[in-house]
């Protein structure tokens, strides 16, 4: 693995007990200058996944609680007369920062959550006739409980397609609830910083290099087409799905310290960066449950090209 990468896993695993595989999910989504949605029943360290990985980066982090009172001016700003100058200013909002977390994204409105959709796809804010660009690197993450409905606003698959990929924490191994309930580890917020904002720029840019072939494009070609020809599903995924898994693949590849991707790095991202896009069918409901394990099918199905 990348000796800096190495650092930022070993030191969020100080907090994040046994959730290894997770971890790299979410910096290969860093990586990739990609968002991502964690979701998961409460109690599982979702959020101190977020807080893990924003504390071991030298940069800002912001978090809002989303709750059916959250406006679209909490999270991009917003423009008022200062009383000293009488003049108009402009008040920037909590998405002004490198880490922002939605926290519960789906418990707050439509209208607050459509504030995210240039920001997550332009990296910019525009209020009131003037963008804005936020800083960089910039990362939204957000969570939301799958389990608990009532008053709960569901994500437009628009907003579903920014997300790289979705993740799930699971559940501890009991042996390493035993190390959490020893209190073994420590808290997110004790954690010292181990990667300045440049570190994390120069991996982007390394991760941008990180050469591909055609073989693997035509691979992620012919596992996107899948999803789209298939009588399992009624949404497939779309070019900005391809594109994604194009970026994962590359950061997956930089982790293992390559620099060059192979066809296990799009396998191993595939339901990770695909599965959250599509809509099943009622076939794909009652064959394989979930737009994961149809994506699985699609993976062990579909012949590396070459």
């Amino acid at each position: 693995m990348n000796q800096k990468i190495d650092t930022l896993v070993a030191n969020m695993e100080k907090v994040i007990i046994g959730k290894r595989p997770v971890i790299v999910k979410l910096i290969v989504a860093l990586l990739a200058k990609g968002h991502v949605l964690i979701e998961d029943v409460p109690g599982v360290g979702k959020t101190q996944l977020v807080a893990a990985l924003s504390k071991s980066v030298n940069g800002q982090y912001n978090r809002v609680q989303f709750t059916p009172d959250v406006m679209p001016s909490d999270i991009m700003g917003f423009t008022m007369i200062n009383p000293a100058t009488k003049e108009m200013e402009y008040r920037s909002g909590s998405a002004f920062c490198n880490f922002f977390l939605a926290d519960e994204i789906n418990r707050a409105s439509p209208k607050a959550q459509s504030s995210l959709l240039e920001i997550m796809e332009e990296l910019q804010i525009s209020v009131d006739g003037m963008t804005r660009p936020l800083p960089l690197p910039f990362m939204t993450l957000a969570t939301q409980n799958p389990v608990e409905t009532y008053g709960t606003y569901h994500l437009p698959e628009a907003q579903m397609d920014r997300f790289i990929m979705k993740l799930s924490v699971g559940y501890p191994e009991p042996a390493e609830e035993k190390f959490i309930l020893d209190k073994k580890g420590i808290s997110a917020g004790d954690l010292s910083a181990v990667l300045q904002l440049s570190d994390i720029a120069a991996l982007q840019a390394q991760t941008d290099a990180v050469r591909t072939n055609d073989l693997v494009t035509e691979y992620i070609i012919a596992l996107v087409t899948a999803t789209r020809t298939t009588d399992l599903l009624t949404l497939g995924a779309s070019p900005r799905g391809s594109i994604a898994l194009y970026k994962a693949a590359k950061a997956y590849a930089l982790i293992n310290a390559r620099d060059y991707v192979i066809p296990d790095d799009v396998k191993a991202l595939a339901a990770d960066v695909l599965a959250h896009r599509l809509i099943l069918s009622p076939k794909g409901k009652s064959t394989f449950g979930t737009s994961e394990a149809i994506v699985g099918d699609i993976v062990a199905r579909v012949v590396i090209p070459g």
